[in-house]
């Protein structure tokens, strides 16, 4: 039987609202509580509203970034716990739905897109970073060069590229990465 099954809705509501003041002193576990408790719903939650299962999970996983970043301001006083988590997970949805929506299919216009390689060209040729990024895959060395040099956020090189949101966000992370342990 889960912990889930086994507790009335007070208790569970109980349980999340001591787990989320556990995590604003940064205990790791009481996150984990709250993942085991409320993810499964979560997800279903931002999948209706995004209507694809990969940007659901994202939602989801953005959701508890931002509960173990704002379990602070997290007042028990002024509202349920479950109330604060799902208010976190939608509106880390509808951030991701209009990221992906902004620019549509029809919007996408690779002429409006800068050059990444012209960034990567004013560099010097013996610059530790250039050599670095020219040893990344494209799709990785242009996503990065477009989010810092050209000032794009993952939402409009999603959209612009015709790419999914994760895995703009995925590329640039992974890219990052690959940079500074080549920097490094």
């Amino acid at each position: 039987m889960t912990a889930e099954s086994s507790s009335s809705p007070p208790a569970l509501e109980a349980e999340i609202s001591a787990a989320i003041v556990r995590c604003a002193t940064g205990e790791k576990s009481a996150l984990r509580v709250i993942y085991d408790l409320e993810s499964a719903r979560m997800v279903g939650v931002a999948h209706r509203i995004l209507r694809r299962r990969d940007l659901a999970e994202e939602a989801t996983h953005d959701a508890f970034m931002r509960i173990w970043r704002s379990a602070r301001s997290f007042d028990p006083s002024r509202g349920a716990a479950r109330a604060w988590i799902y208010t976190i997970v939608r509106n880390q949805a509808l951030t991701i739905l209009r990221d992906e929506t902004r620019f549509g299919p029809e919007e996408q216009v690779d002429e409006d897109l800068p050059d990444p390689n012209s960034a990567l060209l004013r560099l010097p040729e013996s610059s530790a970073l250039r050599q670095c990024l020219q040893q990344l895959e494209t799709g990785r060395r242009n996503a990065i060069v477009l989010a810092y040099v050209h000032g794009f956020s993952h939402g409009e090189l999603a959209g612009r590229l015709g790419m999914p949101l994760g895995t703009i966000k995925s590329w640039i992370r992974r890219g990052l990465a690959s940079l500074q342990e080549c920097m490094g």
